[in-house]
C-alpha cells in the first residue's frame, strides 16, 4: 500500500479520490492552479501544491510543474482521475522511470486505447463483435464509398477524445460529404488530431457498459453499470 499518493486532477474527481484515500489510510496530495486555491480539493487534501496560472494547458496540463510537485511532496504514485494527463502515455512512462507508480493502465495500453480506431483494431485482431466500420478516413471520397459498402445511416467520428465532440448522423452521401471538412477540424481543434472514421449507425440501441478493474498481474473483476 502507498504511504502517499499525487492527485493529478480537479474538482470532485479529486475530492472523492481524496477521500478514498482517507479511509485507506494514505495521505493524499492535491495540485491547484491559483484560480483554485480555495477549491474542496484542495482545502480536504492533507497537502497542496500550486502549479501554475488558471489556464489548465499552464496548471493541469503542466507536466514540469506536475513532475516538481512529486518530487517535492515524496508522493510515491500518481492518480490522474479522468481526463488531463490520464490518457497522456509519455507522462505515465516519465513517473514510472523516476520510481513513482501511475495509478492506471500502462502507457502501452493508453497507447492502443487511446483512439478509438486503435481500439476498434485490437477489438478485431482478438475477434471481437463490433459494428460494421472503417479505419482513418483520408478523404470525403474515401469515406462515401466506405459508407455505401457498410450502408447507410453511419456516424461519422473523431477517432481523438471524447464527449461526442464533431459526431454527425449522415443518412446518405451528400450528408457525409457536407460533413466531412467540419468533423475533421473540429476534431483538429479540439484534440489536435484531425483523424474521423465511420460506424453503422444503430436507430434504437441500448447502452451497457461493463467496467474492469485488474490488479497488473492478470486478474481482474468485471462490474455492469
Amino acid at each position: 500500500m502507498f504511504k502517499k499518493v499525487l492527485i493529478a486532477n480537479r474538482g470532485e474527481i479529486a475530492v472523492r479520490i481524496e477521500r478514498t484515500l482517507q479511509r485507506l489510510g494514505v495521505a493524499s496530495v492535491a495540485v491547484y492552479s491559483e484560480a483554485d486555491r480555495h477549491a474542496r480539493h484542495v482545502l480536504e487534501a492533507d497537502e497542496a501544491v500550486c502549479v501554475g496560472p488558471p489556464p489548465a494547458a499552464e496548471s493541469y496540463l503542466n507536466v514540469p510543474a506536475i513532475l516538481a510537485a512529486i518530487e517535492r511532496t515524496g508522493a510515491e504514485a500518481v492518480h490522474p482521475g479522468y481526463g488531463f494527463l490520464s490518457e497522456n502515455a509519455a507522462f505515465a512512462e516519465t513517473i514510472e522511470r523516476r520510481g513513482v507508480a501511475f495509478v492506471g493502465p500502462t502507457p502501452d495500453q493508453i497507447r492502443g486505447f487511446g483512439t478509438k480506431h486503435g481500439a476498434r483494431s485490437i477489438a478485431t485482431e482478438l475477434g471481437v463483435s463490433l459494428l460494421p466500420g472503417t479505419g482513418l478516413l483520408a478523404s470525403s471520397s474515401e469515406a462515401k464509398l466506405q459508407a455505401e459498402r457498410i450502408g447507410f445511416p453511419v456516424i461519422l467520428k473523431s477517432t481523438a477524445g471524447g464527449g461526442g465532440i464533431g459526431m454527425q448522423l449522415c443518412r446518405d452521401s451528400t450528408r457525409l460529404v457536407e460533413q466531412f471538412e467540419s468533423v475533421q477540424s473540429l476534431a483538429q481543434k479540439n484534440f489536435g488530431d484531425g483523424g474521423v472514421f465511420l460506424e453503422r449507425y444503430v436507430e434504437r440501441a441500448r447502452h451497457v457498459e461493463v467496467q474492469i478493474f485488474g490488479d497488473g498481474r492478470g486478474r481482474g473483476r468485471a462490474r455492469r453499470a
